[in-house]
């Protein structure tokens, strides 16, 4: 009898040799009589012994569990018996640094409990000083350069799984003219997008330094917090687009490619390929950090264009004098003169919203910018709370912001 056996996906515990192996020799010490049996059985023996065999971890334990979520506690857990040490690279979750190990028991499993509070963490693992991401979990999150592990922990209903209807998210690749390359973005459309019904206001979400258009549905969770608050009747159906804000590597100054990206390629794409309104009452443009200047430096120049523009945790870069750093020349102020002093212009912006947390370094940044544009008699709103530059503060203002659009 020949059989074939194929696994899919990652596998973990004793390596697949030996497994083949075990099998192999499992096969030739079933005796005559299994043989018989054995066509008439098909290979369901056999593949529920494999799957079995796949499950333990080494020597035959049980697999490797890891992360477990239980209520506010994770447990990170990584079999590693040859590293001399573990550690976990975390920059969201609280009191996690360069300095948090893992503890190692007698078997070689790497392990360390926290407590959190709820909302989505990356993770790696630091592996002897290489990052790793946790071959336990299939759940992933990218950014700009490299991969992370991905951990949820339920407990806010605003941004958790509900049952509630269910918007889509799709990645979409086109053809940017301006950069004469395909580029990716990220499309949030909202419950009852798809039966083909209707026109609905689009928001432009921009992420920040490092990241790229997968972060925001991801650790961002914009998709469950929109169809939450879709749900509850607390935000307008709207198409979410989430751009790619790196065109290169990242740099103060110079050309702005990402706005001749975003003006000449993803607006003229959205407004051709989705059922999106395109008057300026039904656009709105956000971002966080480099995502939030992004904003300001196409926002302000294209004004007539936007009627909600959202700020987080950033704004003008370079507002501020750095020590050993010149200031830019022409300012940001000086270049959009015109439009800062133009009236008209300012009639038609509905909302103008900034947030910064009290424990970001960028908090003076966004202060001196607020206080730029109320000079201009700009009406801004300006929330400045707890936090810090993290994604814990960047899905509340999400949030906040999404539920004052289009309303």
């Amino acid at each position: 009898m020949s059989v074939q056996m194929t696994a899919c996906g990652p596998v973990s515990g004793v390596g697949n040799s030996h497994q083949i192996e075990r099998i192999h020799n499992m096969i030739a010490s079933t005796n005559s009589w299994s043989k018989r049996l054995l066509p008439m059985m098909g290979v369901s023996l056999l593949i529920i012994q494999f799957h079995a065999l796949l499950g333990q971890g080494a020597n035959g334990a049980p697999p490797v569990v890891s992360p477990e979520v239980a209520g506010k506690q994770i447990t990170f857990r990584l079999m590693a018996p040859k590293a001399a040490a573990v550690g976990l690279n975390a920059s969201d979750i609280p009191g996690v640094n360069r300095e948090t190990q893992l503890s190692k028991d007698q078997s070689g499993l790497w392990s360390i409990t926290l407590e959190v509070d709820p909302g989505s963490y990356r993770y790696q693992f630091m592996v002897d000083g290489q990052p790793v991401l946790d071959p336990r979990n299939p759940s992933t999150s990218e950014s700009n350069n490299n991969a992370w592990s991905l951990v949820h922990v339920s407990g806010a209903p605003w941004m958790d799984v509900l049952d509630v209807p269910h918007g889509a998210i799709a990645e979409v690749t086109y053809h940017s003219t301006s950069l004469k390359r395909f580029r990716r973005m990220h499309v949030y459309t909202p419950p009852g997008y798809q039966k083909g019904e209707g026109h609905f206001p689009v928001f432009y979400l921009l992420h920040g330094a490092g990241d790229c258009d997968d972060s925001w549905t991801t650790v961002g969770r914009a998709g469950f917090i929109l169809d939450n608050l879709i749900a509850q009747g607390q935000a307008k159906p709207m198409v979410v687009v989430m751009t790619a804000g790196h065109t290169g590597p990242f740099r103060m100054g110079g050309p702005d490619l990402f706005a001749e990206d975003f003006v000449q390629d993803v607006m003229p794409y959205v407004e051709s390929n989705y059922r999106v309104k395109t008057d300026r009452a039904n656009r709105a443009m956000a971002g966080l950090s480099m995502g939030g200047g992004q904003t300001l430096n196409i926002g302000i120049p294209h004004l007539e264009k936007f009627a909600y523009l959202g700020v987080f945790s950033s704004g003008v870069f370079g507002i501020i004098p750095r020590p050993g750093r010149p200031v830019q020349s022409p300012t940001f102020e000086e270049r959009h003169a015109a439009i800062l002093d133009n009236a008209s212009l300012k009639e038609g912006l509905k909302l103008f919203w900034f947030a910064t947390g009290k424990d970001d370094f960028l908090v003076e940044t966004s202060r001196a910018t607020v206080e730029m544009f109320r000079k201009h008699h700009f009406e801004t709103v300006y929330e400045e709370g707890e936090g810090a530059h993290t994604w814990i503060v960047w899905r509340e203002y999400l949030r906040t912001f999404a539920s004052t659009l289009f309303q």
